[in-house]
């Protein structure tokens, strides 16, 4: 195909919102738009000098289906979601671990699987805040690194941090976001948030979601709660 041809062709899907955002959503996810979120954190935040749109992209480079819907609208409105719970999980950059993880005992002795190791903590960290033993040991699995006897990587590596994000998002988020933000909210903290188990957590990520939605230029969809 001449090159005049191909780039006529793109030019038609991207005016048909066609175009998958592999390789665009970097595009998408502008500096301006990463700023905006983490400007807003203190600057006495841990996550100020950790979290970067540099490390996401880096990230991304492992999950290069996140964003990669079929069409440019759908896929920025996924990219809206996991920013939302990004910013909702971490008080936008904020908080690199959980407040008081340490004191909460995430480890789920039943999982033979991801045995715990008694002497780490498998508490909230990262964008999505990762937690318990049974995603600790898979995502290190996948990301590579050793997820039950160094989970405190996630929290000293900023890429490492951006993969668990992604990872979780891919294999528990990804299968239901077509069915709209309020499945998102129950694939990540359903039992604590949904069902009236507490709306105004709940509100707050569907706030973040708009709102990103709107900067996005993307409507943001139907079924927003759970």
């Amino acid at each position: 195909m001449r090159m005049e041809k191909r780039l006529l062709l793109m030019g038609i899907w991207v005016m048909m919102g066609m175009v998958k955002s592999n390789g665009s959503v970097g595009d998408i996810v502008t500096q301006e738009f990463f700023n905006g979120i983490i400007d807003e954190a203190d600057d006495s935040c841990a996550g100020k000098k950790f979290y970067s749109r540099d490390a996401f992209l880096s990230a991304l480079n492992s999950y290069d289906q996140f964003g990669n819907l079929d069409t440019l609208d759908d896929s920025k409105r996924e990219i809206a979601a996991a920013f939302a719970h990004f910013t909702h999980e971490t008080g936008h950059f904020c908080y690199i671990e959980e407040i008081d993880g340490a004191s909460r005992d995430y480890c789920d002795e039943t999982n033979t699987e991801y045995p715990c190791n008694p002497n780490k903590g498998y508490y909230g960290r990262g964008p999505i805040q990762i937690s318990w033993n049974f995603n600790y040991g898979p995502a290190g699995k996948n990301i590579g690194f050793d997820g039950l006897n160094a989970p405190e990587t996630v929290a000293n590596d900023p890429v490492v941090a951006f993969k668990t994000g992604l990872w979780y998002w891919m294999e528990n988020v990804r299968p239901v976001v077509s069915q709209g933000f309020g499945a998102t909210i129950r694939a990540i903290n359903g039992q604590l948030e949904c069902d009236g188990a507490n709306p105004t957590t709940v509100q707050a990520r569907v706030n973040y979601y708009k709102q990103y939605c709107s900067q996005l230029g993307v409507d943001p969809g139907d079924n927003l709660t759970c």
